[in-house]
């Protein structure tokens, strides 16, 4: 019996050029393994050098033929993220999936290489740079998609414009949930903004649930431990995936052909956190759209790039 969406069920990708942030680990390799499976050529957009080899060489080994390319992608620097882009621009005329999934949570405030807070500038503000720099590529493409990978967490997330460095507020998970209601914010805007433009491109977003990840790493022991260890999996399995099971959302979201834009994919299961993925619906705080718009003029203002939709 049929069990809910997998892999088996998309569309082949042949043809079709996928990028995919944070692809050397975690959910990102696994998005990118997928769209490998089906015949895409999938760019592995990573800061890691030697992780993102092994990363395309495993992909490679389990799919004879697949396509696979790396490209070095450090989203905390804006300097990094223009020279991705223009090698990625040098590479393909078109690209028709941008995942956007690369993230940190730091577990004590730090600034990225520009000035901003570590998680803020990661997760929101790298990711609006490279969708602004390929912006012309991806609507190049027939019909181009591009993906934010989410979190359950931005359900708790706050924008507070007077400090957006948190220097009076900051904690690890009041960080990591702001940066996620932030691309939250931006992905469904991209997609009205996509959309009054009267462009194919379309803008989605998608979340893993709990699952097994990198993104933990800086945690505490005890987090560490409750979510990887091997003795409490009778009980952690009810509501933490492993990587495999994560990226269903993101693949759904990525190339099922009943999908729209603007909508938000995510495990059906405990609180929202295993399961198939499914159409589930974002917080009231990610479908704001007048704070969506501000931050949209705080994107371009910090980055200093600003996404023409032609």
């Amino acid at each position: 019996m049929k069990s809910g969406w997998t892999l088996a069920d998309a569309p082949p990708q042949t043809g079709r050029i996928a990028v995919v942030t944070g692809a050397n680990s975690g959910i990102g390799r696994e998005v990118a393994l997928g769209m490998a499976t089906l015949g895409a050529t999938v760019v592995l957009a990573c800061r890691n050098p030697e992780t993102s080899v092994a990363a395309r060489d495993d992909i490679v080994g389990r799919v004879p033929g697949a396509e696979v390319e790396i490209v070095e992608l450090d989203l905390a620097s804006l300097d990094s993220v223009h020279a991705a882009a223009d090698e990625i621009r040098g590479r393909h005329l078109t690209i028709d999936l941008l995942v956007n999934n690369a993230g940190v949570m730091r577990a004590r405030r730090e600034l990225t290489p520009d000035g901003f807070e570590m998680d803020f500038g990661t997760n929101y503000l790298g990711h609006y740079a490279l969708t602004g720099l390929l912006m012309d590529r991806l609507l190049g493409a027939d019909a181009a998609r591009i993906v934010t990978v989410g979190s359950h967490a931005h359900r708790a997330g706050n924008i507070d414009f007077d400090d957006l460095q948190m220097e009076r507020t900051f904690s690890s998970a009041g960080a990591y949930s702001r940066a996620k209601l932030a691309q939250m914010l931006f992905a469904l805007e991209l997609d009205r903004r996509l959309s009054d433009a009267g462009v194919k491109a379309i803008s989605l977003a998608a979340h893993p649930g709990g699952t097994r990840t990198g993104v933990m790493r800086e945690q505490s022991r005890f987090l560490q431990w409750a979510y990887h260890a091997p003795s409490l999996r009778w009980l952690t399995d009810r509501f933490i995936m492993d990587p495999p099971d994560g990226a269903l959302p993101i693949l759904r979201a990525a190339t099922d052909p009943k999908a729209r834009g603007g909508e938000y994919y995510g495990p059906i299961g405990s609180f929202g956190l295993a399961g198939a993925p499914v159409l589930v619906e974002p917080s009231v705080k990610a479908t704001d759209r007048e704070v969506a718009a501000r931050l949209w003029d705080i994107g371009a203002e910090l980055t200093g790039v600003p996404i023409d939709l032609g």
